[in-house]
């Protein structure tokens, strides 16, 4: 399991940018978890996707964020 997760959606224009961002940041390695068919992710992240967990943390990015605090986030 990666450190870092991307909890998204099917045909997400958000989520769609935050995978461009996440790119530029060079996130080293990243999860991508589709919450459409889960209840319990949806009721956590439903209303908040695109959001990026640091498993190691606990620490969240709810969008909009951007290269600076992707970085920020991996650097702990």
């Amino acid at each position: 399991m990666s450190r870092f997760i991307l909890f998204q959606r099917d045909d997400c224009h958000l989520c769609d940018l935050a995978l461009e961002v996440l790119a530029a940041a060079r996130l080293p390695d990243f999860e991508s978890v589709f919450i459409d068919d889960d209840d319990a992710l949806e009721a956590a992240y439903g209303a908040r996707v695109p959001v990026l967990r640091d498993a190691a943390a606990g620490a969240e990015l709810d969008w909009p964020f951007d290269s600076a605090r992707v970085r920020a986030l991996a650097a702990g």
